[in-house]
């Protein structure tokens, strides 16, 4: 990291991140032709063990090691009275993680998936966006290689989650620099705030976008500014993935808001990444649009913790099932398409 320039690290990794196996994803298309099924029938199913093979750079993929990464962090702009729920919730909801309590927990376990909970100084909340900066440069870089760090050797998926009161403030906050317009446009009810609530949330965001004004062309100044520890470890652990030729899926509005600024960065830098499902917050279908990710799943969840991205790679790892193990016309002695 230079002293004058700490996101240089960042761009210089972004600018050799690898791009698919398009031998594997032949490899994988030759076997799906002679499955015991028509052509195409099932769908997506079918382009999901296509995207899972390209970028694992298998002909053959696997789902061996996938894992849930759930990233947690505080945040200072929760004294503008933009949650429902106090602080106190962030470590009450990692002690229930450590003991099985959660949906995220269930879900993991349904789906036999690994699961992680990172823990980003969670007593200590960032700075009030619409006051201060949320963290320094160095700090943000800082925690993109804390959450680079995240992906294991030998994980072959992984799921991107968060957890922390008033992030959905932070991704609103960030997608309002990104992307423009109306600031309230990108606010939503996170955790069931009344219409009160859902005011001085979207004050938030117009007050910090205003204090921040100037200093918000560069996506990684907009992150440093708006973000949150979680969603700096997001970004980092996307782009790792990315480099290490892990398939990364995405959770819900959060998470996919780390996602938005390496896409600032680099269009084609989410091309490794699905979205695990469209939230009921806010404008997530839009931002998904934008984004170009197409969501597995839509359920109208909006909890966060990595729980949309879990039950999406269940629907992966049903569909690498059918991939690996589904007969063939020769072997089941089934007749082939005229």
């Amino acid at each position: 990291m230079t002293q004058d320039n700490p996101f240089a690290d960042i761009r210089g990794l972004m600018a050799g991140m690898p791009g698919p196996d398009e031998e594997a994803r032949a490899e994988i298309a030759a076997r799906d032709a002679v499955l015991t099924k028509p052509t195409g029938a099932l769908g997506r199913l079918e382009s999901l063990v296509a995207w899972l093979g390209a970028w694992q750079g298998k002909g053959q993929p696997t789902l061996d090691r996938p894992v849930v990464c759930v990233f947690a962090g505080s945040h200072g702009v929760t004294k503008q009275g933009v949650s429902a729920y106090p602080d106190a919730v962030n470590r009450q909801m990692l002690d229930n993680f450590a003991a099985g309590g959660a949906a995220i927990n269930q879900i993991c376990a349904a789906y036999g998936l690994g699961f992680k909970v990172f823990d980003l100084a969670i007593d200590v909340p960032t700075g009030d966006i619409t006051r201060e900066p949320a963290l320094s440069p160095r700090d943000c870089v800082a925690t993109m290689a804390y959450g680079m760090e995240a992906v294991a050797a030998g994980t072959d998926c992984v799921g991107i989650g968060e957890m922390g009161i008033g992030n959905t403030t932070i991704a609103a906050a960030l997608y309002a620099a990104l992307f423009g317009g109306d600031p309230a446009h990108w606010v939503g009810r996170g955790t069931g705030l009344d219409d009160e609530g859902v005011r001085r949330k979207a004050a938030a965001v117009e007050a910090a976008l205003a204090h921040h004004a100037g200093h918000l062309d560069d996506p990684l100044e907009v992150l440093a500014r708006l973000g949150g520890r979680e969603t700096a470890a997001m970004a980092g652990a996307i782009l790792a993935a990315r480099l290490q030729r892990v398939p990364v899926v995405l959770d819900g509005y959060v998470a996919t808001a780390a996602a938005a600024v390496l896409h600032a960065l680099d269009p084609g830098a989410l091309d490794h990444c699905v979205a695990g499902h469209v939230s009921a917050e806010g404008a997530h279908a839009e931002v998904l649009e934008r984004l170009g990710l197409a969501p597995v799943l839509s359920l109208g969840m909006r909890l966060g913790e990595g729980s949309g991205a879990a039950m999406a790679m269940g629907v992966i790892k049903g569909a690498l099932a059918c991939h690996r193990e589904m007969a063939t016309f020769a072997q089941a002695g089934v007749s082939g398409p005229a």
